[in-house]
């Protein structure tokens, strides 16, 4: 048990038996005979948990611990008092107070509280930093909007998002998805209540039921209680369903009638409970082509595609690289307590590479820069990109997404306007139909020589 103990007793006797009981159990302690240096000492040096009289001379024990709450309301403290004046103590338990030891005070009894009151402190202490790390990752200044795309993302999510409509978000694995999702409930009137993501694929078909809907007291073996599902944990906020598009066809029946009678049946359960949840879903595949294919059954896909929203990849809204990298540079030397900025090398290749992982493999180079840079800068060796080969142009296109696809075609016409022009780029572009400087910024990201092509 490791902790900071500030004991507030009048009591020279008093106060010292108490210091020797937390020292035996290794705790750091400091005495103080009157409320107004406790107080002090809290501003200086502060403590995890506060022992104190409630008989005091000038402001006694309640007042101190009215003006603890008020100033350190996480605080624990624990009041003293003897046998007669349990009452005081009942008091003080209205007030705020952890818990109350009678004086004499007991060793055993004395640690075990103060054990208790240490544990709660450690659990506010998390429990702050998970809400200011929510704070920073899920509030609007997180969604780093600066291209046009991302402008008009954003506007359509705060348009919508008061509304009970369900929500289709699509794109790429680490677009930012459930950033998305947190904004719909961040500025919707349900931000009170709970926001619970699931990631469907995480779960086989029989255990993402029960996950979901819940299930009865042996509903299957083991399970030797009830269970809530997510929905219902959901109740009055916003369901959170990634990874939708992973489900089989045989639970998607199942999901589409949750969505349309607006109440779950638990596993095992034979009386539905009504649902007021908003629900918010998002895949990587697209969903209207595993239609076509029989993979998705289209009454659900068209109960979930009631508001859509499309996110682009990272490498197809450029205005949104560096701005995001800047966010995250921001988030990890500050948690390293270092003032950083990149290079201008650094920043044209963040800006130049295709970031297939999307805005999660940006933050994952970013994060490790940080690590990895020696000065003020980060350089383009701290960033440890890469080096990426433009999509040959030979081979199966089947297994490409529509954008290789896109940029192979690219290649190649760049590839034959360059051999007509004799490699001369600017015949090429003006036969493109497109200027020099989107020439070579074509050039640049596939990858595309024109000397090995006038070669």
């Amino acid at each position: 048990m490791t902790g900071r103990i500030l004991i507030v007793d009048d009591e020279e006797a008093s106060a010292r038996l108490t210091e020797i009981v937390l020292a035996e159990a290794g705790l750091e302690t400091e005495r103080c005979h009157s409320a107004k240096a406790a107080l002090e000492a809290l501003s200086e040096r502060g403590a995890d948990v506060v022992i104190s009289d409630l008989k005091m001379p000038g402001m006694d024990g309640l007042e101190l611990l009215r003006e603890i709450h008020r100033q350190h309301p996480w605080l624990p403290v624990i009041v003293l008092t003897g046998f007669s004046s349990i009452s005081s103590a009942v008091a003080a338990m209205r007030e705020g107070a952890f818990d109350y030891v009678t004086k004499p005070v007991d060793g055993e009894e004395l640690g075990a509280t103060v054990g208790r009151a240490l544990k709660m402190t450690e659990l506010e202490r998390e429990n702050r930093y998970l809400r200011s790390e929510v704070a920073s990752r899920y509030t609007p200044d997180s969604f780093v909007a600066e291209s046009e795309h991302s402008k008009t993302v954003l506007a359509m999510v705060r348009r919508v998002a008061r509304s009970r409509s369900t929500v289709l978000i699509q794109g790429e694995s680490g677009t930012g998805k459930e950033l998305v999702a947190r904004l719909l409930h961040y500025w919707s009137d349900r931000v009170g209540k709970p926001f619970v993501a699931v990631n469907c694929k995480a779960f086989a078909p029989g255990v993402l039921e029960s996950e979901l809907f819940g299930h009865e007291k042996g509903a299957f073996t083991g399970a030797a209680g009830e269970h809530a599902g997510c929905f219902e944990r959901a109740s009055g906020g916003t369901l959170f369903l990634d990874e939708i598009g992973e489900i089989g066809l045989d639970f998607q029946a199942k999901l589409l009638r949750v969505l349309q009678e607006g109440e779950v049946l638990r596993v095992g359960g034979t009386k539905p409970r009504k649902l007021d949840v908003r629900v918010v879903a998002a895949t990587n595949r697209m969903l209207q082509q595993e239609v076509s294919a029989g993979n998705f059954r289209e009454d659900l896909f068209f109960r979930l595609n009631v508001i859509p929203v499309t996110l682009a990849p990272l490498r197809e809204r450029v205005a949104d690289i560096l701005p995001i990298a800047d966010h995250f540079l921001r988030h990890y030397a500050d948690s390293e307590g270092r003032r950083l900025s990149f290079a201008p090398d650094a920043a044209q290749a963040l800006v130049s590479h295709r970031w297939r992982g999307n805005i999660r493999e940006l933050e994952n180079v970013v994060e490790r820069a940080v690590v990895l840079a020696h000065g003020n800068e980060i350089t383009l060796a701290d960033l440890m990109l890469e080096p990426e080969r433009p999509p040959s142009l030979q081979g199966d296109w089947s297994g490409l997404s529509l954008q290789e696809h896109l940029d192979r075609a690219t290649i190649s016409r760049i590839n034959d306007a360059l051999k007509a022009a004799g490699g001369s780029r600017a015949e090429a572009a003006r036969a493109l139909g497109i200027d020099r400087t989107t020439l070579y910024r074509l050039m640049r990201r596939l990858g595309v020589q024109a000397d090995a092509v006038q070669a």
